[in-house]
């Protein structure tokens, strides 16, 4: 996948999603979330975890709807509770107070609708090859048949560029490649939203940039739905078409911005400058005056 490809992308989310050639689950539309109701409901959600010395709140009452092929960031500081909010989507952490919908049902448990890729690049059984690796959960869940699931985990392997990579094991592949066979395998699913917790923190830089670009190039063809955690105000402003700005512990819900105007190339321009003051104002300033 170039970068040149993903340069020229269309940042909002207007028009109809590509059809995938890749075999759908038969369910995959079931209960889709048609018109203007959200496929994903964060209604009023506050979360909690327990130390060895006492009961912390990591959010309080957070409220947020997430459309078919949205691009949603949770952004916020270290200690926001923005990893807890997706491990909560994800369905490992219930809430405490309010809920969460997905389809307009309730998330109670952990399911194939709501895939994770997470930061860490060992992710990936190292004595699978790539190939293997993006088949295991198609055969584990029974989505799939050994052939069926052998094809999907091809065509998203041709989709992230590492087809020739199918059949080496994780340690003959740099960080970066270990992530988009991670977001390979969880593409192949074909979830009703991919769930990405910093997945690009790790890397150095230029690397993160690249794997950025070819993340968008993606949705640009597949138009998954996204939900992305990171704490950069520059990463959350180039691949989110919506961004959640969460307040410092607990987090809060203090503002939502709508950045689907920029891309790349808005990179040091004047607007998007502005914008990434205004997000730093939002999250810690206006903190600070409160407190104060």
């Amino acid at each position: 996948m170039s970068s040149a490809s993903a340069l020229a992308l269309r940042r909002g989310v207007s028009g109809s999603p590509l059809r995938d050639p890749a075999p759908v689950r038969a369910d995959a539309d079931a209960g889709v979330a048609t018109g203007t109701g959200a496929l994903l409901q964060v209604d009023g959600v506050s979360l909690e975890y327990r130390t060895a010395q006492r009961v912390v709140r990591a959010t309080h009452q957070v409220s947020f709807d997430v459309f078919e092929a949205d691009r949603f960031v949770l952004l916020g500081p270290s200690g926001c509770g923005k990893s807890t909010l997706l491990k909560a989507v994800a369905g490992f952490i219930p809430p405490v107070d309010g809920e969460i919908r997905l389809d307009g049902r309730r998330i109670v448990q952990p399911g194939p609708d709501r895939i994770v890729v997470f930061q860490e690049f060992d992710q990936l059984p190292p004595w699978k090859t790539v190939r293997q690796n993006v088949m295991f959960p198609l055969r584990a869940s029974g989505v799939l048949g050994r052939k069926e699931a052998e094809e999907r985990a091809l065509h998203y392997l041709d989709k992230v560029g590492l087809a020739r990579f199918a059949d080496v094991h994780p340690h003959q592949l740099s960080g970066g490649m270990k992530q988009r066979v991670a977001i390979a395998r969880a593409l192949a699913m074909q979830p009703r939203v991919l769930l990405m917790d910093e997945p690009f923190a790790a890397l150095d830089a230029l690397t993160r940039r690249r794997m950025q670009e070819e993340l968008l190039a993606l949705w640009e063809e597949v138009r998954f739905t996204l939900l992305f955690v990171t704490h950069s105000i520059e990463e959350a402003l180039l691949v989110g078409n919506r961004i959640a700005l969460l307040s410092p512990h607990p987090g809060r819900m203090r503002a939502e911005i709508n950045s689907h105007g920029f891309d790349q190339h808005s990179l040091g321009g004047e607007a998007f400058q502005a914008t990434a003051q205004r997000i730093q104002r939002l999250l810690f300033e206006e903190e600070q005056v409160a407190s104060s």
